[in-house]
This record gives C-alpha cells, structure tokens and sequence, in this order.
C-alpha cells in the first residue's frame, strides 16, 4: 500500500506547477478575508521578484532527483507541496537593500533558507508523529518514520553546500549555529513533552531556537550579500527575531482557530502534544482550572477521558486567541520598527508588506 502511494505522488509531480506556488497562497487569502491591500501589495512583489521567485522554484526542483533513495522521495515530496516560501522571500527582499548581487549568490542563499526550514518539518513531523502537512500526508506517513529523518539530513546537507558557496564565511558560521539553535530548541520542547508547564521563559526559548533564529538569518544573509554595514545587518537580525515570533504566534492561534481545509495541518495538534503555545499560556493565567486538563491531556490525550472541542471551547472563551493576535500585531510592529535604520526604498516597503502579510495570515 505504502508502495503505491509513493507511486502516485511522485507520478502526480508537475515542475511547472509549483511556479506560481510563491506569494500566490498569501495573496489569495489575503483576498479572501477581505485584506485587499495586503493582497495587491503582495502581487506587486510577485511581479517585481519574478525572475528571482522563478529560479528560486527552479533551483528547488533541481534538489530532486530520480531516484530509489527513500531519503531523498521523502524530501522531494514535502518540496513538492505548495509552502508560503516566507524565508527565502526575506532573502530577495533583504538582498535589494543594498548594491546588485551576483543572482546566483542570492539564489543559493534562498534555497538554503528554504531547505533548512523544509528540514525542520521533515524531523518535526517525526518527533510530533504529524499526519498532514501542507494539505497532503505527511512524508513520514507515505514514505516512513526513518525514511523522513533522512531526508531532512539530505536537505540540511544541501542548505550547507549552498552557503559555503556563497565565499563569505560569516554566512557558514551563523548557518551552522542557526542549525544548532534549531536542534537545541526542539530538543527543549521534546523534554517537556507529556507534562505541560506554562512557563513562558521555555516558550521564548522555544520560538528563538525553532522559528526566530532562521528568519534572522534569511535577512542577515541578504543584506550581507547586499554590502549593507553592521548597523543595518543588526537591525535586520532584530526585526527578523520579531518577525519569527510574530509567525509563531499566528501558528499557534491557528491551531485552535484556524481551518484545517485552509491551514494543510490537523487540528488541534498542538493541544493534543501537550505543546506550550502562547494561547494556552495566557488561558491559563486567565483560567487555572484549564491546567489540569491541559496537563492530562498532555501525558496521554487519548486516554484523557477530556473532549477536545470542549476544551477548546473553554480556552477560547477565556480570550486568548484576541490576545495572542495583539501581540503577533504587536511583534510585528516591532520588525517594522527595527527596520528604520534602513533608507526607505521599494525593498524596505516589501520588507513592511512581507511581515504585514506573515501576521495577517489564515495558514
């Protein structure tokens, strides 16, 4: 069975579909939820970026292969779903800042940025036994558990061969820490896992490692390809750590109040993980009795004996999804901020458009 599925996946693959996948998602659910601002302001990047969002899909495709490698088929067909390519994105963007780039110093760190994150999912979905992953089942349900692991080394191995090729050596130092920060970051939130605690110095800890640090990365990187000076490196670095955690924040408020048909993921996966989430955090500040159901859900969900949709229901009502939304708003203004330092430009306001439509977003 699995065999067949493998099989059909990789038969279903279309190259020239996944061309228009960038900015095009987040335009449409911009649209959608009645953000037409957002959405227009996103198709014009598309329209700018094109040439560069074009070899970024090109360069993604050329990472796959035809091949038996189970590793590999696992990396292939995460790659092969439509994600919102927010990092590589920062990349572009960040490298316009500046003087005009080799396209291929820029591309390859693009791609990296995506591979790495691509990487992440892959182990992630692992570790957290996922089953759905940007609409389709998960590379470890089609493909297996060991199989996912290694195709998250294969790209993690791919994502360094691009930066090294770069020449800047600062760029592979920082890449490897990043990498670092993002295994240390999963592996405090895996300590934690089956008995909830609401500490929000773990939380920051958490969103540093596995989300921040990456974004930071991504506008560092371009900016340094761009020749920008440190003080423009670091403010990019400091509003790539509010942009991370501005994203987690809406991630977390969309697994209690997103839809699935629209988020690709399943729902109230976190809750069911016993994952700390802000939401969760400030429901139960707002809402103690929350903390021993939380608790249990966490060390077994299953036998819990707790209604899912009830709890949600209670977490909801103590108003934390608002609450959360304010401070992603409030995260993102931060990383709006830090970037004034920066001589306003048609790259700095696509930088603006970028966070507005990370905070904004329904997936």
């Amino acid at each position: 069975m699995r065999e067949a599925i493998q099989l059909q996946l990789v038969n279903q693959s279309d190259p020239e579909q996944s061309h228009d996948s960038v900015l095009t998602p987040l335009s449409e659910v911009s649209k959608q939820r009645g953000l037409i601002d957002i959405a227009n302001r996103l198709d014009r990047i598309r329209s700018w970026l094109e040439a560069d969002l074009d070899d970024l899909e090109s360069a993604l495709e050329s990472t796959r292969q035809n091949t038996s490698d189970l590793g590999r088929l696992a990396a292939q067909h995460l790659l092969e779903q439509p994600g919102k390519r927010i990092r590589p994105l920062c990349v572009f963007v960040a490298s316009r800042l500046g003087r005009a780039v080799a396209p291929q110093v820029v591309r390859d760190l693009a791609v990296a940025a995506e591979l790495a994150h691509a990487a992440t999912l892959l182990h992630d979905d692992v570790i957290d036994q996922g089953a759905e992953r940007r609409g389709a089942p998960t590379a470890r349900v089609v493909f297996g558990n060991s199989a996912s692991v290694l195709g998250g080394d294969h790209l993690l191995i791919e994502a360094l061969r691009r930066v090294n090729r770069s020449g800047e050596p600062r760029l592979m130092t920082r890449i490897i820490d990043v990498i670092g920060a993002m295994v240390s970051a999963e592996a405090l939130q895996l300590e934690y896992r089956g008995r909830f605690v609401p500490e929000e110095s773990v939380y920051q800890r958490v969103v540093l490692g596995k989300t921040s640090v990456l974004f930071s990365w991504a506008l560092m990187a371009g900016g340094m390809a761009a020749g920008l000076k440190d003080l423009e490196l670091n403010a990019l670095e400091r509003s790539g750590d509010r942009l991370g955690l501005a994203f987690q924040l809406v991630d977390d408020l969309l697994d209690l109040a997103g839809d699935p048909a629209v988020t690709g993921k399943d729902s109230l996966l976190d809750l069911r993980e016993g994952k700390l989430t802000w939401p969760l955090l400030v429901a139960c500040e707002r809402d103690a009795s929350l903390l021993p159901d939380l608790q249990r859900v966490a060390a077994d969900w299953s036998s819990a004996e707790i209604s899912l949709p009830a709890l949600r229901n209670r977490i909801v009502a103590t108003g934390c999804i608002e609450l959360t939304r304010q401070r992603a708003l409030d995260a993102a203004a931060e990383a709006k901020s830090n970037l004034s330092v920066l001589q306003r430009s048609a790259a700095r306001d696509a930088l603006d458009t970028v966070i507005d439509a990370a905070v904004e977003r329904a997936r």
